[in-house]
């Protein structure tokens, strides 16, 4: 598999090593139900955390441009893992033994070793064992996870984003990565994320007359990543024509208030978040096990299913946060206590 085993972190926050997790492809090994749970417990607090980071830092202001005034807005949100998201269970698998459980992809560094054990009928028809039922095994390692390379432990999502002022008290906002070439191996991305902002405070009659703001927010973003994985054709684990897919599909509901005086602003919300995710990994995939006949070491080659795996995340959210005015430049951060409690910053140019 290739060095980024989830590349759309690495296309975007730069700064956060995904590093190698070299022979993860190897888990296809086992039996097609325990591929899934391994892969489900293992990439579940980064697919989680990109939905809720997703999510995060729509707005620093429930104020909203006049007709044409917009702004540019660049930041971060780092959603930070639960303790006990950092392991999971390994119980219940009927092909794997040698663990009860493993670090996930936010857990320690530290590898799993296990081994895969399934019940075949050997078709290689130089086998002594041909036509007959074997036990066959294969060693395989899980990685461990980059806990040490994630800041505070957080799955970190990329702010870039345009707001525009429309009539009506309305603002749009825009979030778009066209589709892009991802190295030599024919990988594409591509983000788009909407949302609109509406401003309530006049029908609450004199607080319009206040430094008090309050709207109405909801936004979607959409975002798709595809890469190659390089042919293998020796080991374990035979690979050819694969590529990996990811899809996610996010959306949030928020009613907004800010205090919003000359230099400090301070705003807050609540709100509704929710979110999934699919990995798909199309190719062709075939597996080497051993197995002992007369005190004779065999091979038998078992074409095997890739997985395909879908996450969700949903629940409510509350923000507090406050911004910095200079002039035309904004700083802000806040904080957001969800299920994968968030800190979002950044940095702002508004006009109007």
């Amino acid at each position: 598999m290739k060095k980024y085993t989830l590349i759309f972190i690495g296309v975007f926050v730069l700064s956060t090593n995904t590093k190698a997790q070299d022979g993860f492809e190897n888990i296809l090994l086992a039996e097609g139900s325990d591929v899934n749970k391994i892969m489900q417990g293992y990439f579940a607090p980064a697919m989680e955390g990109f939905i809720y980071g997703m999510n995060n830092g729509w707005a620093h202001t429930a104020k909203v441009h006049k007709v044409l005034g917009f702004d540019l807005t660049l930041g971060l949100s780092a959603s930070m893992v639960p303790s006990e998201k950092e392991i999971f269970s390994l119980s219940g698998l009927t092909s794997i033994s040698g663990a009860s459980t493993a670090p996930s992809f936010a857990g320690v560094g530290t590898q799993t070793n296990l081994t895969v054990t399934r019940t075949v009928t050997i078709q290689n028809p130089n086998s002594p064992a041909f036509g007959q039922s074997q036990v066959v095994t294969a060693g395989l390692t899980l990685p461990g996870g980059i806990k040490d390379d994630l800041p505070l432990n957080a799955i970190p999502a990329p702010i870039a984003q345009l707001n525009v002022g429309l009539p009506w008290k309305l603002e749009g906002m825009l979030r778009i990565v066209p589709k892009i070439d991802l190295g030599d191996d024919g990988g594409q991305v591509n983000m788009l994320g909407l949302g609109l902002k509406k401003e309530i405070t006049s029908w609450f009659g004199p607080m319009e007359k206040t430094p008090l703001h309050v709207a109405l927010l909801a936004a979607y973003t959409t975002m798709g990543v595809t890469y190659g994985i390089e042919n293998q054709n020796s080991g374990s684990l035979i690979i050819n024509n694969a590529s990996a897919e990811f899809e996610l599909k996010a959306f949030t509901v928020q009613a907004l208030a800010s205090l919003n005086f000359p230099i400090i602003n301070l705003f807050g919300g609540i709100g509704y978040s929710s979110g999934s995710s699919s990995y798909r990994m199309p190719g062709t995939y075939q597996g080497n096990y051993n197995y002992t006949v007369g005190g004779q070491q065999y091979t038998e080659t078992i074409n095997l299913s890739a997985p395909n795996l879908d996450f969700s995340a949903s629940g409510f959210t509350t923000s507090v946060g406050a911004r910095l005015s200079l002039g035309f430049f904004k700083i802000f951060a806040s904080y957001t206590l969800q299920e994968y409690n968030a800190l979002n910053a950044g940095i702002a140019i508004s006009i109007r």
